[in-house]
């Protein structure tokens, strides 16, 4: 039956359309006048969900980003100070550990090839989940809706907006140039960084980046980074062993995307007062991106 809708679909929208085509006709969505999405169905159900206005600017203080870099195997969680964190990916098996609050997860391919972790987020209902519409429909139909103890915030990729044209990369900044919450890098118009995610959230292809633009939505102050590695990709993320290690083309995005997505990010953010640690000493990501601290001095 879905390949059924599926075609149809693809004969009766432009190709623009195309990234629409595994959600119609079973998602039906309502939009606020700001943009965002703000009541959700996805085959007949209604999907409860926290309304992201509701959270804007609500936070302060801070809050721990857990990335998944191997150097996380490295830290003493025990000797940092109490916070909220904010976890991405498998970094949920730190929850022993840390004070997971909220969680993002945009690869739709770690929801298919990682069910047990996902299993395990959802069902901790001290989480906001910050998911896509796509994620939404994938954790729904792998888990039931009953399983899904966590809250959903629903959140969009800027050039992938639910029943809207896909925006190229040329297209970015003629589209967003008008949105005096969204600024562009000097010297490049496919890398923006969004201050109110109502409008969409920017990709620069790691999850990192948009877990990024929501803190600074939320409101948080001081963000102490893990596993922000960025180098030694063969290596297995600090959850993984080698035999079941998940393959990655982030490698080939770092110089020309990555960093300079994160640079422009720190600008934004240190502009918002937002002051960023990266406890990952061996890191790939420059001083002068995100300013590098030993968390072993830093939290004696």
């Amino acid at each position: 039956m879905g390949t059924f809708f599926k075609q149809i679909y693809r004969y009766t929208h432009a190709r623009p359309f195309r990234h629409n085509e595994n959600l119609w006709p079973y998602v039906k969505i309502k939009r606020a006048a700001s943009g965002e999405i703000v009541a959700l169905h996805y085959k007949r159900q209604r999907v409860p969900m926290v309304q992201l206005a509701t959270l804007q600017g609500h936070f302060s203080g801070d809050i721990l980003l857990t990335a998944t870099g191997p150097s996380v195997k490295n830290l003493c969680l025990e000797k940092f100070p109490p916070m909220p964190a904010m976890g991405v990916n498998g970094a949920y098996s730190l929850q022993d550990r840390v004070d997971f609050r909220f969680y993002v997860i945009v690869d739709m391919g770690f929801i298919d090839q990682k069910p047990e972790i996902i299993g395990r987020i959802i069902a901790d209902d001290r989480l906001t989940l910050f998911t896509t519409v796509h994620g939404v429909a994938k954790i729904i139909d792998r888990f039931t809706l009953e399983q899904v103890k966590c809250r959903f915030a629903v959140i969009e990729d800027a050039a992938f907006k639910i029943y809207r044209p896909r925006i190229s990369h040329d297209e970015l900044w003629t589209a967003y140039r008008d949105n005096s919450d969204v600024t562009f890098a000097d010297d490049r118009k496919d890398i923006a960084f969004n201050h109110d995610i109502r409008s969409g959230i920017f990709d620069a292809g790691t999850v990192i980046y948009w877990a990024l633009q929501i803190l600074t939505f939320l409101g948080f102050k001081r963000l102490f980074i893990i596993g922000l590695d960025m180098n030694n990709f063969q290596q297995p993320r600090f959850y993984e062993a080698a035999e079941n290690k998940l393959s990655t083309d982030l490698e080939s995005k770092v110089d020309d995307l990555v960093m300079p997505s994160f640079r422009h990010a720190s600008f934004q953010m240190k502009a918002k007062d937002i002051a960023i640690k990266n406890l990952s000493v061996t890191s790939a990501i420059s001083n002068d991106i995100f300013e590098k601290a030993d968390p072993d001095a830093l939290f004696k």
